[in-house]
């Protein structure tokens, strides 16, 4: 199958950092096509950021989806999962959000998670997803760990071992069954972290492609999109 990876922000890096995480994840025979706009801030970072990024992440959708198509499933690569319920409704493939997929994986594997993302300004924009999708009881808390999301491409050292003492902290504090990681740009820390702390350590970017898969094993990807051809204003 052919997978479509967007990321909603600018930052090209961090693209092919997540393109890298999602090909780990992927089957032999997936491919993976990672994109971003060049119109939409570089890091998104709470509400404002979101809605600044919608117009060049509905264009984008857009020109690659409904005009040049290809495409078996779509992941929207932001953890605050920017523009998504507005894209399931009106695209002819399956649109997966990393952040809905991490929290479903993570309810998968035990009875509670806590979730371990980046900057304050994030965490009611998360907790407001959780209580959207009916899953908030199942979260224990939504954690900060104050690293700006470009950190994540510039200090990945630093960065790690930032997100690593709020891990310990979640996990002495809240006792999940799982950690998720709340940013897109974490993907590459999901395996080490999950070693150090023993515990699994959700990657919503490793999620999104295999829940994709799932879908097109499941024959569930046939009925996806109730509302076809419908462009988003």
């Amino acid at each position: 199958m052919h997978i479509l990876v967007i990321n909603p922000n600018s930052t090209a890096a961090m693209t092919r950092s997540i393109e890298a995480a999602a090909l780990d994840a992927a089957r032999a025979k997936t491919r993976i096509t990672a994109v971003n706009p060049d119109d939409t801030p570089p890091a998104i970072q709470g509400p404002e950021d979101g809605a600044a990024a919608l117009p060049g992440l509905f264009a984008l959708f857009d020109r690659e989806v409904l005009e040049k198509g290809g495409y078996d499933a779509c992941v929207i690569a932001c953890f605050d999962d920017t523009g998504l319920m507005p894209l399931k409704r009106r695209s002819p493939i399956p649109v997966i959000g990393i952040g809905e997929a991490a929290f479903l994986a993570a309810m998968l594997v035990g009875d509670s998670f806590s979730v371990v993302t980046t900057l304050g300004v994030s965490t009611p924009v998360i907790e407001a997803n959780l209580a959207a999708y009916g899953i908030a009881a199942r979260c224990r808390k939504v954690r900060a760990s104050e690293v700006p999301v470009l950190d994540l491409e510039s200090d990945k050292d630093s960065a790690c071992d930032t997100i690593a003492a709020e891990i310990a902290l979640a996990i002495a504090e809240d006792e999940p069954n799982a950690i998720v990681l709340g940013c897109a740009g974490m993907a590459d820390l999901a395996m080490t972290l999950s070693d150090r702390f023993r515990l699994p350590v959700i990657d919503g970017v490793a999620a999104a492609i295999t829940f994709a898969e799932a879908l097109r094993a499941s024959n569930a990807d046939r009925w996806a999109g109730s509302r076809r051809g419908e462009r988003v204003a």
